[in-house]
């Protein structure tokens, strides 16, 4: 059975795949009782081998396997990589590094938004994936042949796909748009999370600069505790009971255990001191460094149907180009160039103005219009002349 469980066969294996020009690398971990997931099961593909290897083992050191992961001669492929990379840079510190993923490859070569390993492997690959077991606890042991030959098959079929995905980019001239998405990928920010920022994945009901102040600070204090202890945050302590507390700040036990979803124990132990130090730093806050919340752009009224053009306008330049709009612009990107001709967001920079930010701003001011094909089933885009401004709306409108 292809699986490594002592570090002496784990160095072997990987300084064997040090002479490859690429790897493929799949991950399977656990991460329903804690904060940090709980690596499983590594495994790795080679031109001639695949094997699995067993993090769990006794005595296993995985430095062979890290060394590897920051070896710059040797590409690392992943599918839809970044919770195999946060895993990654946790347990070594850094991001493995060079990084192709094939989910974002797929996206740039028209598969669609975010689109699955199997659908990847069934046609790029003519493989045809099985997973009766995508429930498996991985943290038991021992696995069977059978279960280590199903986490196989993620890594196997996954060089097939990048090499044809390869062509395609290269193919279509994309290699720089791709670059340009790795690079968000190798950035070690892009998955640590900062405790004075956990506020903000929160969905607050108020947006009283004093209210966000101590919720900031009883989220970063969560984040820290959960961190510490390795347990998700709302095992911790729940969202609704963070923001229930933020927006009544408690100034001692009593008014603390009045809240809903506090047992007594924990008001009148070290993490009930905890919070209430945590609402009176939020209240010390100067109101000058109170945080705001992040405002969602409003569309002006009457709006709507440029919304809804440019819309039309993404998806049409995204079939033609072959290439996920969901890459390109979401919705509240296009809320904001209907808004604002200057808005900072993806769709007006790079690649992707060239693709669609320059068009829509055209289309936003009529120097262009979509109109059909003579086949009356494509849409395309006609030069017209900018018309007079439209007269204001009525008030009452």
């Amino acid at each position: 059975m292809p699986m490594i469980s002592d570090t002496a066969s784990l160095a072997a294996f990987c300084q064997r795949l040090k002479s490859a020009q690429f790897i493929t690398v799949d991950t399977e971990f656990m991460r329903e009782k804690t904060y940090w997931p709980i690596l499983c099961l590594v495994q790795l593909g080679g031109p001639d081998e695949a094997r699995a290897i067993d993090p769990l083992a006794p005595g296993m050191d995985l430095s062979p396997l890290f060394e590897l992961m920051a070896d710059t001669n040797v590409l690392k492929v992943f599918h839809a990589a970044r919770q195999d990379v946060e895993i990654f840079l946790h347990l070594s510190g850094a991001v493995p590094t060079p990084l192709f993923d094939t989910q974002v490859a797929a996206m740039v070569c028209g598969f669609g938004d975010a689109v699955g390993y199997e659908t990847l492997a069934s046609q790029l690959a003519k493989a045809r994936i099985d997973k009766s077991m995508r429930f498996t606890d991985w943290s038991m042991r021992p696995l069977s042949e059978k279960q280590v030959q199903y986490a196989l098959a993620d890594v196997t079929h996954l060089r097939v796909a990048y090499e044809k995905l390869v062509r395609k980019v290269e193919k279509n001239g994309r290699i720089e748009w791709l670059s340009e998405e790795m690079g968000l990928l190798t950035e070690p920010g892009t998955y640590r999370v900062d405790p004075a920022t956990a506020w903000r994945r929160l969905k607050p009901r108020s947006s009283s600069p004093r209210f966000l102040a101590v919720l900031r600070e009883l989220a970063a204090w969560r984040e820290r505790e959960a961190q510490d202890r390795d347990l998700p945050r709302q095992r911790v302590l729940k969202d609704e009971t963070l923001t229930e507390i933020a927006a009544h700040h408690p100034s001692d036990t009593t008014e603390l255990g009045r809240t809903r979803g506090i047992g007594k124990g924990l008001v009148e132990g070290k993490m009930g001191q905890a919070i209430l130090e945590a609402v009176k730093r939020g209240l010390a806050v100067p109101e000058s460094e109170c945080p705001v919340p992040v405002e969602r752009v409003e569309v002006p009224k009457g709006l709507g149907p440029v919304v809804d053009l440019l819309k039309v306008l993404l998806k049409m330049k995204c079939d033609e180009h072959g290439v996920a709009s969901k890459l390109v612009a979401n919705s509240a990107d296009i809320d904001a160039i209907a808004a604002d001709d200057n808005a900072n967001v993806p769709a007006l920079h790079g690649w992707r103005r060239d693709l669609f930010g320059d068009d829509a701003l055209k289309l936003k001011h009529g120097r262009v219009g979509l109109g059909f094909c003579t086949d009356g089933r494509r849409l395309r885009l006609i030069p017209s002349e900018p018309v007079e401004p439209c007269p204001a709306q009525d008030a009452a409108d």
